[in-house]
């Protein structure tokens, strides 16, 4: 279990102020993320999970990305919040047709759309305890550039092409027949 307080994280304060009047006091909490990591080609649709264990289904989990690696220069960047059925709040300058948030306490998922390799970091669910913020352990998000294919060579429809293949008998004698092929539109 991964539990910072606010004080580790001076650019959450707005964010826990926001959320004050929705505290309750429990017991300790466990934010179970999955997966831990994923690496992910261009274009895919990612779906990550955040479940907690001794929460009442009013506490909302908010979810962050950490572009780089955790140093004095890095930051938690709010990405989105699910409210209630039909309202989520979204962090300044998210794409929002991009990233969705599904359902409530105890289970939550973020999923992303179309990724691009700038949408790779580490997401973290974070709820906001008594004192403390707690988080889960993250998933890395690694997305990769889409291979590019090379054009198949284009042929001719409707014409035949021989080709020789060469298949040995049972025997020590070996022989080649001549197949042909027909492109079919």
């Amino acid at each position: 279990m991964h539990t910072q307080t606010s004080s580790a994280h001076p650019g959450l304060y707005l964010l826990w102020a926001s959320v004050l009047p929705d505290l309750a006091l429990h017991g300790s909490l466990v934010l179970q993320q999955t997966p831990a990591s994923l690496m992910v080609q261009t274009n895919q649709t990612v779906t990550l999970s955040c479940k907690t264990e001794t929460s009442p289904s009013t506490t909302r989990i908010y979810w962050l990305r950490q572009r780089q690696a955790l140093s004095a220069n890095s930051h938690y960047e709010f990405l989105a919040c699910w409210v209630s059925v039909n309202k989520t709040v979204y962090g300044q300058g998210v794409e929002q047709e991009k990233l969705t948030v599904l359902g409530n306490s105890p289970r939550n998922l973020l999923k992303l759309q179309s990724v691009k390799p700038a949408d790779s970091g580490v997401y973290f669910c974070m709820i906001v305890g008594v004192p403390n913020l707690i988080f889960g352990k993250g998933t890395q998000l690694s997305v990769v550039p889409t291979p590019a294919r090379s054009p198949l060579p284009s042929v001719p429809t409707g014409k035949e092409y021989p080709c020789c293949l060469h298949i040995p008998n049972k025997s020590i004698h070996t022989s080649t027949r001549l197949l042909s092929m027909r492109i079919l539109q």
